[in-house]
């Protein structure tokens, strides 16, 4: 199953201005090509009056989907330094489109690469990073004797309680980091003096914004 990795969390958006030439970076999370090509057909639709729709994307655990399209502009000036920006961020299942209305005053190609870099970077901050971390969905399974303390300890702890169900006996769900199952495991066999039944039910990734 997929390591942890970076993406970003959602749609975001950002204008910069640069020698009268406005620049808007649009940024998605995109974990198919299809869904990348769909949202850059979106925006192209969006502004078909724009000088470029500049676009690039990174899809898959290997990123083994890369695409940049200068869309016209000078070639190399503006989809591949997007794409860079992804890849010096270690981003992942992430698309980027930066519309670009031409001012009047021409920029180089050294000027270029720099707007269209700093667009993306800032589209990027917008959309905020997060990184994905799997985590192991643990089943607590104890006689009601056990919940105050075994609740309690868990809420104290680096692991997530994520939910109480009660029945005959009570369910505790608890998120645990990838790789610390098996201490998961050995501190509530101790504390429960061997009373717990402790299952792994599922694996998912939980997001933390870091960016």
């Amino acid at each position: 199953m997929r390591k942890d990795y970076k993406t970003v969390k959602g749609y975001g958006e950002k204008e910069i201005v640069i020698s009268k030439s406005r620049f808007i970076a649009y940024v998605d999370r995109a974990e198919t090509e299809e869904e990348a090509i769909n949202f850059i057909n979106k925006i192209k639709k969006m502004h078909y009056n724009a000088t470029h729709n500049c676009s690039c994307y990174m899809i898959g655990e290997h990123n083994q989907i890369q695409k940049a399209n200068d869309d016209g502009e000078p070639s190399g000036t503006a989809g591949v330094p997007m794409l860079e920006v992804l890849k010096k961020q270690g981003l992942q299942d992430t698309v980027v489109v930066v519309t670009r209305y031409f001012g009047g005053i021409k920029l180089g190609a050294g000027g270029l690469v720099r707007a269209y870099g700093k667009a993306t970077t800032e589209g990027i901050a917008a959309a905020q990073v997060v990184e994905r971390r799997l985590h192991h969905v643990m089943k607590v399974t104890i006689d009601y004797t056990w919940l105050g303390k075994v609740e309690n300890e868990i809420r104290n702890s680096k692991y997530t309680l994520a939910e109480i169900q009660y029945a005959d006996n009570v369910d505790i769900i608890v998120h645990v980091l990838k790789d610390e199952e098996q201490a998961f495991v050995e501190w509530m066999t101790e504390l429960t003096n061997g009373q717990a039944t402790i299952t792994c039910i599922d694996k998912m990734f939980i997001e933390k914004v870091i960016s």
